[in-house]
């Protein structure tokens, strides 16, 4: 059944007159799925198309879902989401995760303590989540108008959702006013595939028959084309000339111009000069509120208000609203020319009515604002606690505009002081992404600032909106440290921050190192438990990446008593730090444990962005674990949960690429590390670079491309040799790169790769790592003819791997063992290998072993035996002879491969060097050579 939430009526044509292009363009879009936004100057006409297309495009979705704001509105978080989920909340909360249905029911209601925290992720995936759920029950159509004036909660969670929805069907249809091509910003908050629409004026022609349409006719033609003239071509503008040309009881003469101004507003005044007194007033109190209802304007004193909208409504001041009790004016100019046009103490006098008859808090507050000049401790206190509810609600963009309005009413002498609430607006707005503002309100508090913590507080923020272009702001530090001065807490977060930049900026992970361990104990001095623990986390991160013997004791001290709350589960603190040793040493079982239970806390906290990081430890602790069926779907479950709110991205992929290529599509798993080195390089990280590369080698080595995988592989190499990192186990490509060398021929630089990495592995006690590097190295003396040693290496190798819980190891361990055992490849000689990878769920390695026990029987000889023609081959390298011999023998290149454990295309690049070194032109020679004939 089609359900259709209708936005309160307003008049409106029966046809679209001039717009038949953009009708049929946008039409056509709406059809194939796609989304649509109409932009233009006020008045253009905009809603008008918006209300023909969602009437002709309802019928194809089940669900129709209508907002219309107002200016007036705009400073209110959530109205528009109200108007738009408020009458299916009850439908889809039951749909929602906990944390996201109480954040959802506590913004659409006002109501309730929200479990949303400052970063608001919940209530944005909320929104995603409930129109995710709408669309399972078929087609959605969002229709959403004057989107200039949607609250910035609203248009932030729609605009979060609209990129996210990918082949979801739901449709956007919305309006928004732009006097230029100014549109990018709304349409970068649309779908991706949505059309961008500008409405343009109407020709003489045109407004002639819009006139006519609305009853204004028999006017000559010279007025029409004055109307046309005056208007500019803007329906509404026309349309107000009209109404006034109509009601004016002596029409210009030709040549005249027009009784009336040329702009909207003085056309407003004009009409409001038809009100008496007391209606106006009540419709100051109306422009002036967010939402007005008869029942607020009584509420405020306007005792009549029912007879007045009347009043107004027949003047065609405000819509008529038939399914709704809200007072809306018929556009938002004539509200706001109202209100300018009212004298500063009846607009005061408004909103001091307003502060006392509104019901929700944060309205109550700012009206209480802007009744109230100069300071008032008791204005500045209700208005910093509007702001706590806002970003406890999960607007922090609200809360930054009414944290500034209580710095404003502060008192000089008040507490807190008037600059400490500013700094706290201006954290809010970098909460809010809007780092520009934040920026700007550090840089006014330094101007004037003496307090130490003051000033060194708004350094921070400097520092913090640089983002990762931290030597933009180099000439900070000395300055931050100045202010400083000798007092531990303020110094200890100074060097937290040059930590970030050690890393980021030098890649310097021993100055990183140093910089942490000072902030902890400097913060340790002052008694700052919190900034202490973040502090030993940090270090605990890079002491880990660096494989640095101090890691453990290090993430020891983190986690001794007394714990704050906020860091133990927290993405950064101790809890992850330990769990990312846990697993780096091998000790899978417990680092399973830990980060299950830190997921679980997250879960039930609603710690959105926490929980992004813990479901790929999980993911990547199963992986390990050789469950590959369940590690690819905690994968792809962090994969769109990190797309949907917009956190750790390139993580996700990588760790996503990884389970595809382990038990997906190698195809996807490409795909998605291509795109992660992409993304990685774009944003200048070259730890994830590495780490992305990382995975795009094993998903090329599993794809059978080893000399792709040797090119990815050796960037990584190189990428973590300059970033200091020594531990193998960090990124576990290492035996990768040796097995692919040894595919492509090039084994002394395998050999090399091998002995490099056991030396650190040894050093730091890496039981797993030195076990694939054994592998590798069993490979590698296949490779050379030393079968038997290969042998009793790879067996070895298995029986490691099994006992440190490694299953997808000990899988590939066992299938390069019945590589090397089987003379005489057969459906039987494989059993063991596809017996463990089916454990595994790996279904791209046992598609590999499927290919491989169909392969004929080629009897191996010893790579270094001589070749009846000795003679020709000996200015051969290893590799070339070894593939010559046992094209002597007959072997196909695909055998051949098998045979010496490297890739096909391997076996051809030999071919073709061999070709040019003996002067043939085709195995056919090679035969020829070894029956002792001449090659012609």
């Amino acid at each position: 059944m089609q359900r259709d939430f209708q936005e309160p009526a307003r008049c409106r044509p029966d046809l679209v007159i001039g717009r038949e292009e953009v009708f049929a363009q946008a039409r056509e879009q709406l059809a194939r799925g796609g989304s649509v936004l109409l932009h233009g100057p006020a008045g253009i006409g905009k809603s008008t198309v918006l209300r023909a297309l969602a009437a002709d495009n309802g019928g194809s979705a089940r669900t129709v879902l209508r907002c219309s704001a107002t200016e007036s509105e705009s400073h209110l978080p959530f109205l528009a989401l109200a108007d738009l989920l408020g009458l299916v909340l009850d439908e889809v909360s039951g749909k929602l995760p906990a944390a996201q249905r109480t954040a959802l029911e506590s913004a659409l209601t006002g109501r309730g303590e929200s479990t949303l925290q400052r970063d608001g992720l919940a209530l944005r995936l909320a929104v995603l989540s409930a129109l995710r759920a709408l669309a399972a029950e078929g087609p959605v159509l969002i229709v959403a108008d004057d989107v200039q004036w949607l609250d910035s909660a609203s248009a932030e969670l729609l605009g979060f959702a609209a990129r996210r929805l990918g082949g979801t069907p739901v449709r956007m249809l919305c309006a928004v006013r732009t006097e230029g091509q100014e549109y990018d910003r709304h349409l970068r908050a649309s779908p991706p595939d949505t059309l961008a629409l500008r409405v343009n004026p109407l020709s003489r022609t045109q407004v002639s028959e819009l006139l006519g349409h609305r009853g204004y006719t028999g006017l000559p033609r010279s007025t029409v084309r004055d109307i046309h003239r005056t208007s500019g071509g803007n329906p509404l503008f026309a349309l107000e000339l009209g109404r006034a040309l109509s009601e004016n009881p002596t029409p210009p003469r030709p040549g005249e111009p027009l009784p009336v101004p040329t702009s909207l507003r003085t056309l407003v005044l004009n009409r409001l000069e038809m009100l008496s007194d007391e209606a106006r007033r009540t419709l100051l109190v109306a422009s002036a509120g967010a939402r007005p209802t008869p029942a607020l304007l009584r509420a405020a004193g306007r005792e009549n208000a029912e007879a007045e909208t009347a009043q107004a409504a027949a003047l065609g001041l405000l819509a008529t609203e038939p399914e709704g009790p809200a007072v809306r004016f018929a556009h938002p100019l004539i509200s706001a020319a109202l209100y300018a046009e009212a004298p500063a103490h009846e607009r005061r006098a408004a909103h001091a009515a307003l502060s006392k008859a509104a019901s929700d808090p944060i309205e109550r507050a700012r009206h209480l604002a802007l009744a109230t000049t100069g300071t008032d401790p008791d204005t500045a206190d209700s208005l910093a606690e509007a702001a706590s509810l806002a970003r406890d609600r999960g607007a922090p963009s609200v809360a930054a505009s009414l944290g500034l309005l209580a710095a404003r009413h502060t008192p000089a002498d008040g507490t807190p002081a008037p600059d400490t609430r500013r700094l706290q607006a201006a954290e809010d707005a970098i909460t809010a992404g809007e780092l520009d503002l934040a920026r700007d309100i550090a840089r006014d508090v330094l101007t004037r600032a003496t307090v130490p913590a003051d000033r060194v507080r708004a350094w921070i923020i400097v520092i913090d909106t640089a983002g990762h272009a931290m030597t933009e702001v180099d000439s900070v530090f000395p300055q931050a440290l100045a202010d400083a001065g000798d007092d531990p807490q303020l110094l200890a977060l100074i060097h937290y921050q040059l930590t970030w930049r050690a890393v980021l900026v030098d890649g310097d992970f021993d100055q990183a190192r140093e910089e942490a361990a000072h902030s902890a104990a400097l913060a340790a001095r002052a008694g700052d438990r919190y900034n202490e623990l973040m502090a030993l986390a940090f270090q605990a991160q890079i002491e880990t990446l660096m494989g640095h013997p101090d890691a453990p004791a290090t993430i020891k001290k983190a986690l001794k008593e007394p714990q704050d709350p906020r860091v133990s589960c927290h993405h950064n603190g101790a809890g992850y730090s330990r769990f990312r040793w846990l697993i780096m040493s091998d000790q899978l079982a417990e680092a399973r444990a830990t980060v299950t239970a830190l997921l679980r806390e997250v879960q039930r906290t609603g710690a959105v962005e926490s929980e992004v990081h813990f479901l790929r430890g999980v993911a990547e602790t199963e992986l390990r674990s050789g469950h590959c069926g369940r590690a690819l779907d905690l994968a792809r479950e962090s994969l769109m949960m990190a797309r949907d709110t917009g956190i750790g991205e390139v993580a996700s992929a990588v760790l996503t690429s990884l389970g595809e290529a382990s038990g997906g599509d190698v195809e996807r798993a490409l795909e998605l590390a291509r795109e992660a080195v992409d993304h990685a390089e774009e944003d200048g990280d070259q730890m994830y670079v590495s780490r992305a590369l990382t995975a795009l080698g094993y998903a090329q080595l599993v794809a059978g491309d080893a000399e792709a995988a040797v090119r990815s592989l050796r960037r990584v190499r190189e990428l973590e040799h300059g970033l200091g990192i020594t531990d193998p186990a960090r990124g576990r490509w290492q035996g990768d790169l040796a097995e692919a060398l040894v595919r492509t021929g090039e084994l002394r630089e395998a050999q090399d790769v091998i002995d490099v990495t056991r030396e650190q592995a040894l050093r730091l006690g890496r039981e797993s790592v030195l076990a694939v590097l054994d592998r590798a190295e069993g490979l590698l003396r296949a490779a050379r003819g030393e079968h038997e040693a290969a042998l009793a290496q790879l067996t070895s190798v298995q029986d490691r791997l099994a006992k440190l819980g490694y299953g997808l190891e000990e899988a590939r361990t066992a299938f390069a063992l019945a590589q090397l055992r089987t003379r005489r490849p057969g459906p039987t000689s494989y059993d063991e290998a596809a017996r463990l990878f089916r454990r595994c769920r790996a279904l791209p390695w046992l598609r590999q072993v499927d290919a491989a026990s169909v392969v004929p029987a080629v009897e191996p000889e010893p790579a270094a035996a001589p070749a009846p023609t000795s003679d020709a081959l000996e200015g051969l390298a290893a590799m070339e002879r070894q593939v010559a011999a046992l094209v002597m023998e007959g072997a196909t290149n695909r055998e051949i491969a098998a045979r010496l454990f490297i890739s096909v295309k391997t076996v051809e690049a030999t071919l073709t060097r061999v070709y040019r070194k003996l002067g043939i032109r085709s195995r056919v020679d090679i035969v020829r050579l070894a029956a002792g004939r001449r090659t012609k």
